[in-house]
């Protein structure tokens, strides 16, 4: 049976669906000694050679999953940089081959899910899915009614109006925001289009998987229900 090759690699544990089309295009994949670039790529995991810069794919890995407790000044990335040095695999053991789902950016902190498993990162990044997150956000100015109310019934970001947000006001410069979608920066966007400057910002919650009294800094595993929950949910 075939199967589209960002999605093979992605049950290899390669990269998510999203990353494994970039390594498509870029032309890292090579399929029976040839490389392919067209990302509607079908392929035979049983017949089929693949290759990532030429290296043969083993068998699948077993999947794992995280949840951290991400502490601020660490970035969601699977490589270092001279600007960046510090990224949240740091503070998992080396052997472990995994990547965060989705980001948050270098000042959030919060819950994060770490995994090799490139379906349920497809699964909680992808627009279609349109996968539910709830942050605690705290902000300079006071949340007065009209500005909740702007926030609530979508702000325009990039030529394009947010999806309606859920906000629960907490007391006058905090609230609970529920999102059902992830674009760039959007809790601290919509916010500041309101002229509220987010002081400090929380992921408490991906679909029902809840952060609970994680220490910062720490992470654990995932139980087989959080993680069927995750899929099913």
């Amino acid at each position: 049976m075939q199967v589209r090759l960002n999605k093979f690699l992605a049950e290899k544990g390669v990269a998510s669906r999203r990353k494994a089309d970039d390594l498509i295009t870029a032309g890292k994949i090579h399929v029976n000694g040839k490389i392919v670039r067209e990302l509607g790529t079908q392929v035979d995991p049983q017949k089929d050679r693949v290759e990532v810069d030429e290296k043969v794919l083993a068998d699948r890995p077993k999947l794992v999953y995280f949840m951290l407790n991400k502490p601020a000044g660490f970035v969601c990335s699977n490589s270092k940089t001279k600007a960046e040095p510090r990224i949240v695999l740091d503070l998992f053991p080396s052997e472990l081959k995994i990547f965060p789902v989705g980001r948050l950016d270098k000042a959030t902190t919060g819950l994060l899910i770490l995994t090799n498993d490139g379906n349920l990162s497809f699964r909680l990044t992808h627009p279609k899915f349109e996968c539910e997150k709830e942050y605690e956000v705290e902000v300079g100015s006071d949340l007065t009614k009209e500005r909740v109310r702007k926030i609530e019934s979508g702000i325009p970001l990039d030529h394009k109006k947010t999806k309606p947000t859920e906000v629960k006001v907490l007391d006058k410069r905090k609230a609970l925001v529920i999102l059902r979608e992830g674009r760039n920066r959007q809790v601290r966007k919509i916010f500041g289009k309101v002229g509220c400057e987010v002081l400090r910002l929380k992921r408490l919650r991906i679909k029902n998987l809840r952060l609970g009294d994680l220490p910062l800094g720490q992470f654990r595993e995932l139980t087989p229900g959080e993680v069927k929950m995750l899929y099913d949910a």
